[in-house]
């Protein structure tokens, strides 16, 4: 398991998830204006915002608040504009790091993440420097205690669905992004809620492993990044060891 998996399922047992609840939500909404605003704010004619509106659903965002997001988007309420700006850099021991961030300041994200990549023994690098080094791919993710294998490998490779991998406590559906609501669609179809379902994530090609002091600093700037309140999201390729995490837990 590695990057962006690993990094779910340490959250998960820390318990992070739950947590922040109130960063997820106003990322969700910056994300429905986002979407409203590039593609129009009926989602029947806008694959993305349906995709996001579907997240906010599942984290049970109240429906007015989805309103309010997509108005705002399309210029029919009032509110701040955010502009969506991918960031590339490394890691401690050389991993490489994709920070998505959704932000009304680039000036102010890019100082900020320039801070706390220095700060944990990594740094910032100009555009498609580690970029090369993923592919874009619809992944979802699902609790293997939650579903029978063999009826899900069945739907997700009927549906379309590249590969379905197994990461420990989850199955790891992959699938062309043109293909993922339908893939998507295939596993809500077998009464099961995934665990995670991006539309697009950059998955890494190969994988770089960490241990020790180098593994325990990866783990802290993941942490930082993902406080931070202009970040969507972070993909790497970094492979920790399970032990690492039980210590960075300690």
């Amino acid at each position: 398991m590695s990057g962006h998996s690993k990094w779910h399922t340490i959250k998960h047992k820390k318990g992070a998830l739950d947590a922040k609840r109130g960063k997820i939500f106003t990322r969700i909404i910056k994300e429905l204006s986002v979407a409203a605003r590039s593609g129009g704010g009926d989602p029947a004619m806008n694959p993305r915002l349906r995709t996001v509106i579907a997240e906010a659903k599942s984290v049970n965002m109240p429906n007015d608040n989805i309103t309010r997001a997509i108005r705002r988007g399309t210029g029919e309420e009032e509110g701040v504009n955010y502009e969506e700006i991918t960031y590339e850099g490394y890691g401690p021991g050389g991993a490489a790091v994709i920070i998505e961030t959704l932000t009304d300041n680039r000036n102010r994200t890019v100082g900020e993440l320039r801070h706390l990549l220095t700060k944990n023994n990594g740094s910032l690098g100009e555009t498609n420097s580690v970029a090369w080094m993923f592919e874009r791919k619809g992944f979802i993710a699902v609790e293997k205690a939650k579903v029978d294998e063999e009826a899900l490998m069945a739907a997700v490779l009927d549906a379309g669905a590249d590969d379905m991998a197994d990461e420990g406590d989850t199955w790891e559906i992959t699938c062309d992004i043109a293909g993922y609501e339908a893939v998507l669609e295939a596993v809500k179809k077998l009464s099961i809620e995934p665990a995670e379902a991006q539309a697009l994530a950059m998955l890494p090609k190969n994988t770089i492993k960490l241990e020790g002091k180098t593994a325990q600093q990866m783990l802290k700037l993941m942490d930082a990044l993902d406080d931070h309140d202009d970040v969507k999201q972070v993909w790497s390729n970094f492979d920790i060891e399970e032990k690492e995490i039980e210590a960075s837990m300690a």
